[in-house]
């Protein structure tokens, strides 16, 4: 087994690497004048397993390439197998044609890593979790739910209510509350008026002097996850926690989160969170157990799934 990182999340997964006990590959990683990537894996790699760590997160596209290219020169350099490990899957939202001449970039995106040479990929939390049918080749998903729940759990919150942000979000609200001592369930009913610009209407379930907890795949702009909360402290929720995998924290969701409706913002490592983006309600929690016991179950031919049993 050989672990390389490219530069979009080195902390996690060094942290991946301690899991699994053994060192990140070297590697050489730079720009040229103009932009282009430059890389060069500095160990024999012939015959191996090779796990490569890169989310697809801002900048999107340098990222995304640098995936690419790292995948490239692995395969050139003869390793058995290819993984792309990517925990957070940028160009997710486009995964369906909602209007004429639109590209569906969750298909893009899968097409241009299969086609690097990839030959596996394990993910976090899609934004759908039909973008595992967009690759030919093996798929392995996994969920940040479980650290999440945990820390939840260690809270020992009462009355709580777990409320998706939107109808989409349901079925993985309803999983989460499942999970979560099988909690009731709310929905926000929501309509959005153009991209990052969303509308909250109304709550449907009761969530009077209830804890809740908003639970959603990622955090972009914060508008949704914010409006929710708001309108659950209206419909008068005792309190009001927020739940996300993926931080993407695009402007203005630190002002938005930071506002005061939220007791607290719970979110996983998936992305690095810059400096600027934190503040005293965020409380960051790792992924890089799930991500390395992954990552172990796959190199051992065991099952992945039954982590989340």
């Amino acid at each position: 087994m050989r672990l390389f990182a490219g530069s979009a999340n080195r902390p996690l997964a060094q942290e991946v690497a301690a899991y699994l006990g053994i060192e990140l590959g070297p590697i050489v990683l730079k720009q040229f004048a103009d932009g282009e990537i430059y890389l060069q894996i500095q160990e024999s790699i012939r015959g191996c397993d090779v796990y490569l760590i890169q989310p697809t997160c801002r900048p999107v596209n340098d990222h995304l390439m640098e995936l690419m290219i790292m995948i490239d020169a692995c395969r050139r350099a003869s390793a058995r197998q290819i993984t792309a490990v990517i925990p957070y899957y940028g160009y997710a939202r486009a995964d369906r044609k909602t209007a004429g001449r639109e590209s569906i970039t969750a298909k893009l995106a899968a097409n241009l890593i299969t086609e690097s040479g990839s030959n596996r990929v394990l993910a976090m939390d899609l934004h759908s979790a039909q973008i595992q049918g967009y690759f030919d080749i093996p798929f392995d998903h996994v969920y940040g739910s479980p650290v999440l729940l945990d820390y939840l759990a260690n809270k020992q919150l009462s009355d709580i209510v777990v409320v998706s942000p939107d109808v989409g979000g349901v079925a993985r609200a309803r999983a989460f509350a499942k999970k979560l001592d099988d909690a009731p369930l709310a929905i926000i009913d929501k309509r959005r008026q153009a991209h990052n610009v969303a509308e909250v209407l109304n709550v449907i379930g009761d969530v009077a002097g209830k804890t809740a907890v908003l639970v959603d795949d990622m955090i972009d702009t914060g508008g949704t996850i914010a409006q929710g909360a708001a309108l659950l402290r209206k419909e008068g929720a005792r309190q009001v926690y927020a739940c996300a995998t993926h931080a993407v924290f695009s402007p203005p969701a630190t002002e938005r989160l930071s506002s005061g409706v939220f007791e607290e913002v719970i979110v996983t490592n998936t992305i690095p969170i810059r400096e600027e983006d934190r503040f005293e309600q965020l409380t960051v929690l790792s992924v890089a157990n799930v991500l390395g016991e992954a990552i172990w179950r796959i190199h051992e031919d065991s099952s992945v799934s039954s982590m989340f049993r």
